[in-house]
């Protein structure tokens, strides 16, 4: 059995673009003799699509097009993700039904499943950023409506393949690892199982996916093919990247192919001769490498989907637009990034040659540009120029904290904006998850920019993905590792002096792994546990921080209370900004604008913390 995987590359929405390269990938599988050529999940239009779903006339050019790739099976099976409809009937959104469905064709037909024309996805998923439910109807939905089960509805599909006879079954990934496996209602033995997805790339995700597919074959006595896609795609401000790494499994659960990570490519495999287990690309791999490569990927081809060359990166001489500098020079190339760096009264000459010291490490073009003149202008003018109401005159008075947010403002909205304007660029938002979970940041100052690279990443990653970047990709010390050792600090106000040891007011060692507790636990952590666990002196083992470092922080529960209080308040507030950042690229199953969903909302603590809260104080 000749099977040809095809890790599809998606252009979201492009359903011409995608069925033309379909049908290439089709005719060159049948040049190399492929019995059965496999596509990802929804390969005409990609995953986050959106509600463009709620176009009659897009949805029956979908189905325009699944007839032309139907048409170019004969001799061969061809195995595709793509939306199915139904005009007969109304789906869950009151509109044309639609499925997410896999089509099966063989000499321009299809090969049907017991009732339907196709396969069908029962498992929609709704969790993070997925919302499947809002356009498609379910496998299960459809059974409930013809009161029949889905076992009436699911069945292995029998292909003839050089006159002998293979039991398939073919499915969704969610839809073969679930607790309800659809795999559980066939009946004959299977000789294959076929699974394909649309997987985004986490971190970490990969390892699961393996142990999930393993464990199907085994359990099932079953060689598996898994085919996913490559490219990016977007869903409200998040952009994802698929890094593909399609693979094969034999019947003990073992690999015998897998994939290059986001290769575009069509791969051919013969299960009865191929049959040699190898290790896995990603498997014990550093985790830093998979963050790199998705990060380079997604940078490079959200800038060609925005029609983008150059950027700008506004460079303070720290280690968030350090790293962002040297990973958009191994992007795109030093000869289109333009660094600058915008000193006032408070930036130290430590940092200053720090940043110097990046870009002639980086071979990138340099400016300085000074904001103390402009800074002074605007305040002044700020608090010269009266109001006038019902005749009398009053002034403002611009305050210390004011004065550093004008300072952030006149950075990114005048500078890096005109300079990015005068280059042919875009300049980029250089934050951190951290800073991102508590809105440390100025609206239009430092949470401005096209794309938020690095956003998706807590600030210890931060480190250890600069520490990568030196060692693995540069072979060299390209960021300074003065800017690795130096305090964080913003250099807003005297308050901040790196020199003197001052610096953010986020203790990263700790404060990332509170945070992240709060955001990217399965099951969200509230202050209630966090103080639980701090009571019974569990807190530093469940959230996977440094041993001691609550006593080193805190000398008192008071202490202790108003540092979590003053966060997590800080983190409830800064939604609008969230809502207002740029888009970031989603590195984990937890990212602010897509995965994690909030709500701008009153501050406000259970009554259980409030409990715990008396008990400790008293």
């Amino acid at each position: 059995m000749n099977i040809a995987i095809c890790q599809f590359k998606i252009n979201t929405l492009e359903i011409l673009d995608n069925t033309k390269r379909i049908i290439d990938s089709i005719k060159k599988a049948k040049q190399n003799n492929a019995d059965i050529i496999i596509f990802p999940e929804l390969s005409t239009i990609g995953s986050f699509i959106n509600d463009i779903l709620e176009s009659r006339s897009f949805v029956e050019e979908i189905d325009e097009y699944n007839k032309k790739i139907i048409e170019e099976s004969n001799g061969i099976y061809v195995i595709f993700g793509t939306v199915a409809i139904d005009k007969d009937n109304i789906g869950a959104d009151g509109r044309i039904r639609k499925y997410n469905s896999i089509f099966v064709a063989k000499d321009g037909k299809l090969v049907k499943q017991k009732h339907t024309d196709f396969i069908i996805k029962n498992n929609l998923l709704n969790y993070n950023e997925y919302n499947e439910n809002r356009h498609f109807f379910s496998l299960k939905d459809l059974a409930y409506e013809n009161n029949k089960t889905i076992k009436e509805y699911y069945n292995t599909i029998e292909l003839d393949i050089n006159s002998k006879k293979y039991n398939v079954a073919i499915s969704f990934y969610s839809d073969i690892i679930s607790k309800n496996s659809i795999l559980n209602y066939t009946e004959n033995n299977i000789d294959l199982i076929i699974t394909i997805a649309n997987n985004k790339y986490s971190i970490g995700n990969n390892n699961i996916i393996n142990e999930n597919l393993s464990n199907t074959s085994k359990k099932h006595n079953s060689n598996i093919i898994y085919v996913n896609n490559t490219g990016i795609q977007s869903s409200s401000k998040n952009i994802y990247v698929f890094d593909g790494l399609s693979s094969a499994y034999n019947k003990k659960g073992e690999l015998i192919f897998e994939a290059n990570r986001y290769e575009e490519n069509l791969y051919f495999i013969d299960l009865e001769i191929d049959n040699n287990t190898i290790s896995s690309l990603y498997k014990n791999e550093n985790t830093y490498k998979s963050i790199y490569e998705s990060i380079k990927y997604g940078i490079r081809n959200f800038m060609r989907t925005i029609g983008a060359e150059k950027v700008v990166i506004g460079v303070s001489g720290g280690i968030d637009s350090a790293l962002s500098s040297a990973i958009y020079v191994d992007s795109i190339g030093a000869d289109n990034v333009l660094l600058v760096n915008m000193p006032s009264k408070y930036n130290s000459n430590t940092t200053k040659n720090l940043a110097k010291t990046l870009a002639d490490n980086l071979n990138c073009a340099y400016m300085i540009v000074p904001i103390q003149e402009s800074v002074d202008f605007s305040i002044n003018q700020f608090q010269s120029i009266p109001m006038i109401k019902n005749g009398k005159e009053s002034f403002l008075t611009i305050t210390q904290f004011m004065t550093e947010n004008i300072q952030a403002r006149d950075r990114s909205s005048r500078i890096l904006a005109g300079i990015s304007a005068g280059f042919n660029a875009v300049f980029t938002c250089n934050a951190n998850k951290t800073e991102t979970f508590v809105g440390y940041c100025t609206m239009y100052g430092d949470n401005a920019g096209f794309f938020a690279a690095l956003a998706d990443l807590w600030k210890y990653q931060i480190y250890g993905l600069a520490k990568y970047m030196n060692e693995e990709v540069f072979k060299k010390e390209v960021i300074p590792q003065g800017t690795i050792d130096i305090i964080p600090s913003a250099e807003l106000s005297t308050n901040q002096a790196v020199d003197e040891g001052k610096g953010d007011p986020i203790k990263y060692n700790y404060h990332d792994y509170l945070f992240k507790a709060f955001t990217e636990v399965f099951n969200r952590v509230m202050p209630e546990d966090i103080l639980k666990w701090y009571i019974d002196g569990s807190l530093e083992e469940n959230i996977g921080c440094e041993k001691g470092i609550i006593k080193k922080y805190f000398n008192t529960h008071l202490e202790f209370i108003e540092d979590l209080e003053k966060w997590y308040k800080q983190h409830l507030i800064s939604v609008y900004k969230r809502v207002q950042s740029p888009p970031i690229l989603s590195l984990t199953n937890r990212t602010f604008g897509g995965a994690i969903k909030e709500v701008q909302n009153l501050i406000s603590f259970s009554d259980k913390y409030i409990r715990l809260k008396k008990s400790i104080m008293s």
